[in-house]
């Protein structure tokens, strides 16, 4: 077996893995496993004894948000941080229901499984509740209302598309209210990737934010699989849509995988006002919510991001991407679009061009080839199982990604050379 050493490869290198939101810092990083390792040889405690690395873990945290989101609670999976995400809106507003968009993924345990269309409306046992309504999602290439390629670089096309977007939230809610429902919040993730990797059109949020406060509602932004620097521009993808004046800040921000570095932990982070409305009078506890070791593992992780310069390198990488994957656009007519930021890159694979048809099939047999043949991990998602997801760990660089984009350009030409014989 070969072992896995610090950053995205084997020890042969035989695999580079480019679907690991995970694993921002690279697998196995020294720093943060001798954090886990020391913090481990300490102390294990649960929450009910505060210890030092808790605080210094918080205030890392704190340094990275805006002043108003100023108070977290820990907790040991992203589907538990939507839960508590959730139940902390519905304590907040008195109300119960919940907006989230087409093929949005929340986690898995059962509320995260209910607010997900991504699997409650595609086969899933857990059905989606009478409290979950389900608004389009600001997909500009395939969803209800969509761009032309001409158009899908225009930031007035853009804008203009996103308004349309935000307007069919403001029927949700007209129906909602007709229906005597009282709505707890709007939630979304900053960049929804299990749904295609869709990069939400400038000014939605904000749309979407004033209409769901004007009708009593918060906003929950889930950042599970896009935080922590993936974006490059930013720490946190949603704060890609705006600046000054146009800042757009959730009410709620959740957060997990790349927080630990693959190791269990994640985060509720909100404004102080609405955590002490939870639970009522009742006590909110969690046995290992923020508990020693997971802390030390995600103080590791942000002093990484800093000391490494990840935020900067990601960003670099994402000009790359958009280089290299429009390079393998402009030959390969199945390549409909190339959407993304940073280290967050979708390849939409279509039959046609102009019909914008799927070709599910031929992103199932590229994965194949290229693990088979190149040991290089990709996976394709989306609602039609054809957009190639590029989420590989931050330490990711130039060389690998020529390598990746190398074996893209020979499986392509292979597999469309073979669909013509």
């Amino acid at each position: 077996m070969n072992a896995v050493v610090y950053g995205y490869l084997n020890i042969d290198g035989s695999i580079t893995d480019e679907n690991q939101p995970k694993i921002n810092v690279g697998h196995c990083h020294p720093h943060v496993v001798q954090a886990i390792a020391t913090q481990s040889s300490l102390s294990t405690c649960n929450i009910r004894f505060v210890s030092p690395i808790l605080g210094e873990c918080s205030k890392a945290l704190i340094n990275t948000l805006p002043p108003s989101l100023n108070t977290i609670f820990y907790c040991n999976s992203g589907s538990e941080a939507n839960d508590l995400a959730l139940q902390l809106a519905r304590d907040w507003t008195g109300g119960n229901d919940a907006i989230v968009l087409e093929n949005a993924y929340h986690g898995h345990i059962t509320t995260a499984a209910q607010l997900s269309p991504y699997k409650s409306e595609h086969g899933a046992n857990i059905k989606r509740p009478e409290w979950v309504h389900i608004a389009p999602t600001p997909d500009v290439y395939r969803g209800k209302y969509r761009l032309s390629d001409e158009e899908l670089n225009s930031p007035e096309a853009l804008r203009s598309i996103g308004e349309l977007y935000s307007k069919d939230i403001s029927v949700l809610l007209e129906e909602l209210n007709k229906n005597g429902r009282k709505l707890a919040a709007f939630f979304a993730e900053a960049l929804q990737s299990c749904g295609g990797q869709i990069i939400p059109p400038p000014g939605y949020f904000q749309s979407v934010a004033k209409e769901i406060h004007d009708n009593g509602g918060l906003m929950i932004v889930d950042e599970v699989q896009t935080g922590f620097g993936r974006v490059g521009d930013t720490f946190w993808a949603h704060q890609l849509f705006g600046h000054g004046e146009e800042e757009f800040i959730p009410d709620i921000l959740t957060m997990g995988k790349p927080m630990g570095n693959g190791y269990p932990v994640s985060a509720v982070v909100t404004r102080r006002e609405i955590a002490d409305k939870l639970c009522g009078n009742a006590e909110y506890f969690n046995t290992y919510g923020g508990n020693p070791v997971s802390c030390a593992a995600s103080l590791a992780v942000l002093q990484v991001i800093e000391k490494e310069h990840l935020l900067q390198h990601s960003k670099q990488m994402g000009i790359l991407f958009k280089q290299k994957l429009e390079i393998l656009k402009s030959k390969y007519f199945c390549i409909g679009d190339i959407r993304g930021v940073g280290m967050f890159w979708g390849l939409d694979l279509v039959k046609c061009r102009n019909t914008r048809e799927p070709a599910t099939n031929l992103a199932g047999k590229l994965i194949l080839k290229l693990r088979k043949e190149y040991g290089i991990l990709l996976n394709a998602d989306g609602p039609f199982g054809n957009v190639l997801k590029f989420k590989p760990p931050l330490c990711f660089n130039s060389d690998n990604l020529e390598n990746v984009i190398k074996a893209l350009d020979e499986c392509l030409n292979e597999l469309i050379n073979e669909k013509q014989e």
